[in-house]
C-alpha cells in the first residue's frame, strides 16, 4: 500500500510495495507515537532512530540519480503527465512514516499521536505543531482536511479516490486535532490513512491541483526544488529549515544537500552514462547488464561497486499481460495456448544467465501463495462461484509451464495447437486464422528495450503456432500515456504486491476498475468471483482469513491465464560509484531509494 512511486515512470516495470503479517485486531489499537496493524511496536516512545540508520550519518555532499524518459508536469499525484521522479519521496510527506523493518508499522511525522475508535470506525490524528511546509506556513487540520478531499476527488490520479474509499470523511476539531470516519472495521485502513500526502491548501488555492504549469510544489519534506529543465533534469535541495530534522522517524536520512536527476532514454544508454559517471548509483533489472556490462577497470579497481542486497519482499506478478479488452484475447483456452509458447527455462539460461526463479503465483516468495489444492476456508470463499470458474481451480495446482529442452517446447506448442483449435483457431497456409479466416494477430507494447531480447524468442515461437505478433519500444511518455488509456495488445507489467495486500488489490483487478482509465487493472477484468475475493482480502480480520483469501484470488488469476508469468528476483542488484558511507544494518522491507536515503557521502 505503500503510495511512493506508484505512477512514476517507470511504474509499469518495477513496482514495489512492503506491508505486514497482520493478527487478530485487538480491542484496542491506540498507540500514542505510532499505529500497526496487530497493535504491536518495535520501537518505544522514546526511540532515537530506526535501527537501519546511523546515528553516524552526516549531512552534506550531492546525489546524482538518473531517470527514464522525460516529466512534463510537477504534481505526482495526477493522471496526466509523468512527473520527476524524487519529487513525492522528496517534496511532500505523508502523516505517519512506515518502518522498513517492521512488516507493517509506521511512526510520528507529519502527525505526532494516534488515537483509534474502540469500534474501529474512526480515529483522530494530532498534528505535530512544528510541522510546516517549505514556505514557513504551519501544517494544520485544514490542511488535512482539504488533502483528504483532494485525494478522493475528481481531480487526482482515480488511483486514489479507490484507494481511500473507506475513509468517509474528516472533521476538523481544533487547529491540530483531525478526526477521520471510516465506512467498516478494516484491518489497515488507520494504516491507509496515515498514509495520506498532506498538501498545502494555500499554495494549492493559488495553483489548481490538476493545472497545466510547472511551478515547483510547495510541500512539508525534507527537500525543495531548486532547478530544472523539463524533461531533461531536476535538481532537490535540502532544507535547511526543515521541520523534521529531529524526529526519530527522520533521523540519519536524507542526508545529501542536493540530489539531482539526469534523464535518458532507457536503461541502455543509461548503464554507459553510469560507467562514466554522470551520475552515482543504480538499481539493475537486466541481468546481461549485471552480468557483462558492469564490468572493467573502474569495477576491479573498486572505484564503482556491485553488491547483491537481501530483502524479504513479496516478489508479486511479473508477466506478459493480456488486454483481454481484445476480443481475440477474451478467450481463456486461446491465452492458455499462448503461455506456453514462452520458454523461461532457455531465456533464463541464455539472456538471464539463470540469475532468476521462475513465477509461480501472483504473490511470489511469500507464503499468500497458493499452494496444493484448495481446502478449508479457502475452498469455502471460492465455492459460491464454482460454476463460473475453470474446473482447475479446484483440480490444479498452480503449475508454471515447463520448458529447457527442444523437445520440451515442441510438446507444448503442440498442445497449444490443439488447445487453439479448441478455441476455433486453426493454421491455414502457416497463419492462424478463425472460421471467418481472420488472422491472429496482435502487438506487444514495450518500453525498455531489453525486453526486445526476451520477445524476440517468444514471437518465433509463437510464429510456429501461426500467430504473428510484432513487438516495439515507445517513449516513456507516450508508453505511459497508452498504458493508462489501455491503448495495447499485450504488455510487460509488474503487479507488486506486500506482505499484506489490501485496498491496492481493488486497482488491480475489481471490476469497477477495468474501465477507469489509469486503474492498474490493465488486463480488463471484470469478474464476481475476483471482485468477491477481493472483498475477502481488504476485510479479512486475521492472518488465517488474509492468507485464504490472497490464495483463493491466487488460482482464480492463475487459472484463467490472464498473463503468461515471468520471473522474478529475491535480492536488489545494486551498483554505485565508491563514494557513500553506509548503516551497518539493513531493513527487512524496501526498495532500493528507501535504502539509499539512510546513505551518507565520505568524507562529509
Amino acid at each position: 500500500m505503500t503510495l511512493s512511486r506508484i505512477f512514476s515512470t517507470t511504474t509499469f516495470l518495477l513496482f514495489t510495495t512492503f506491508f505486514i503479517t497482520p493478527l487478530t485486531l485487538p480491542a484496542n489499537l491506540m498507540a500514542a507515537h505510532g499505529i500497526s496493524i496487530d497493535g504491536v511496536l518495535k520501537y518505544p516512545a522514546d526511540f532515537a532512530g530506526f535501527d537501519y540508520t546511523s546515528p553516524h550519518a552526516k549531512k552534506g555532499g550531492e546525489l546524482v540519480m538518473h531517470g527514464l524518459g522525460s516529466f512534463d508536469k510537477m504534481n505526482p499525484y495526477t493522471l496526466k503527465g509523468s512527473a520527476p521522479d524524487g519529487l513525492s519521496e522528496l517534496v511532500f510527506e505523508t502523516l505517519a512514516q512506515s518502518s522498513l523493518d517492521e512488516p507493517f508499522a509506521a511512526y510520528g511525522l507529519i502527525a505526532q499521536d494516534f488515537e483509534i475508535a474502540p469500534d474501529k470506525l474512526s480515529m483522530i490524528f494530532t498534528l505535530n505543531p512544528s510541522a510546516a511546509f517549505s514556505d514557513g506556513t504551519p501544517i494544520t487540520s485544514e490542511d488535512v482536511h482539504f488533502s483528504l478531499e483532494t485525494f478522493k476527488g475528481k481531480e487526482a490520479h482515480p488511483f486514489y479516490a479507490a484507494y481511500y474509499q473507506d475513509i468517509n470523511r474528516s472533521e476538523i476539531l481544533d487547529t491540530h486535532r483531525i478526526r477521520f470516519y471510516f465506512a467498516k472495521a478494516n484491518r489497515e485502513i488507520h494504516m491507509i490513512a496515515g498514509q495520506l500526502p498532506i498538501l498545502s491548501k494555500k499554495f494549492y488555492n493559488q495553483h489548481p491541483f490538476n493545472g497545466q504549469d510547472m511551478t515547483a510544489p510547495i510541500g512539508s519534506g525534507p527537500y525543495i526544488v531548486k532547478d530544472f529543465k523539463q524533461g531533461k533534469s531536476i535538481t532537490y535541495q535540502r532544507n535547511p529549515k526543515y521541520w523534521g530534522n529531529t524526529l526519530p522517524s527522520r533521523r540519519g536520512q536524507f542526508n545529501f544537500d542536493t540530489i539531482t536527476y539526469k534523464y535518458f532514454k532507457d536503461q541502455i544508454v543509461s548503464v554507459e552514462a553510469f560507467k562514466a559517471h554522470e551520475f552515482d548509483f543504480m538499481s539493475i533489472n537486466i541481468a546481461k547488464q549485471w552480468a557483462r556490462d558492469l564490468q572493467g577497470s573502474k569495477f576491479d579497481q573498486g572505484l564503482i561497486l556491485k553488491e547483491y542486497l537481501p530483502h524479504k519482499n513479496n516478489a508479486g506478478m511479473q508477466g506478459f499481460v493480456f488486454n483481454i479488452r481484445r476480443p481475440i484475447f477474451q478467450d481463456r483456452l486461446v491465452r492458455k495456448a499462448l503461455g506456453m509458447a514462452f520458454d523461461f527455462e532457455r531465456t533464463n539460461k541464455t539472456l538471464f544467465f539463470e540469475q532468476y526463479t521462475q513465477t509461480n503465483s501472483y504473490f511470489s516468495n511469500s507464503d499468500l501463495a497458493a499452494k496444493d489444492l484448495p481446502e478449508g476456508l479457502e475452498l469455502t470463499y471460492l465455492e459460491p462461484f464454482r460454476d463460473q470458474l475453470p474446473a482447475e481451480v479446484f483440480t490444479s495446482p498452480l503449475t508454471p509451464v515447463k520448458t529447457g529442452t527442444p523437445q520440451a517446447l515442441r510438446n507444448n506448442l503442440r498442445k497449444a495447437k490443439k488447445i487453439l483449435a479448441q478455441a476455433g483457431w486453426t493454421v491455414k497456409n502457416g497463419v492462424l486464422s478463425n472460421k471467418d479466416n481472420q488472422p491472429f494477430e496482435f502487438d506487444i507494447l514495450l518500453v525498455s528495450p531489453s525486453f526486445e531480447r526476451v520477445m524476440g524468442d517468444y514471437v518465433k515461437n509463437l510464429e510456429v503456432l501461426g500467430v504473428k505478433a510484432t513487438y516495439r519500444t515507445i517513449d516513456p511518455a507516450l508508453y505511459i500515456q497508452r498504458i493508462q488509456s489501455f491503448d495495447f495488445d499485450m504488455t510487460v507489467n509488474v503487479f507488486g504486491q506486500s506482505q499484506s495486500p489490501g485496498n491496492e488489490q481493488r486497482d488491480y483487478w475489481n471490476s469497477a476498475a477495468a474501465d477507469r482509465n489509469g486503474s492498474r487493472n490493465l488486463i480488463g477484468i471484470k469478474s464476481p468471483a475476483v471482485d468477491a475475493m477481493v472483498d475477502h482480502i481488504i476485510y479479512a480480520e486475521t492472518q488465517h482469513e488474509l492468507t485464504a483469501a490472497c490464495r483463493a484470488l491466487d488460482r482464480v488469476l492463475w487459472h484463467n491465464y490472464y498473463v503468461v508469468p515471468n520471473w522474478y528476483l529475491n535480492r536488489h542488484r545494486l551498483t554505485y560509484w565508491n563514494k557513500f558511507e553506509k548503516p551497518d544494518t539493513l531493513p527487512l522491507y524496501y526498495n532500493p531509494f528507501q535504502l539509499l536515503m539512510t546513505w551518507w557521502q565520505k568524507g562529509n
